[in-house]
């Protein structure tokens, strides 16, 4: 296995990964690697590709219909 050494590293981005590590019980060295194994693992799918997947995954929600006076509400909830 290779070992990597990342130098000047904004103090906001190593407080960010400390704080994701602690978030998921990982050590930031752990965290580094899941970050970039993300990164490096997500590619632009074909979009005929993504939208024939998008397509399929609404025919299993066909039935669940969301008004624009649901919208509504779910975004006046909570205002004052």
């Amino acid at each position: 296995m290779a070992t990597l050494t990342i130098k000047n590293i904004p103090d906001e981005v190593y407080e960010q990964l400390k704080q994701r590590a602690a978030r998921h019980r990982r050590s930031v060295n752990s965290e580094v690697i899941v970050c970039l194994e993300q990164v490096l693992g997500s590619t632009a799918g074909d979009p005929a590709t993504v939208l024939t997947s998008i397509r399929a995954l609404r025919k299993n929600f066909s039935t669940v219909f969301v008004t624009e006076e649901d919208l509504r509400a779910a975004k006046d909830e909570g205002r004052l």
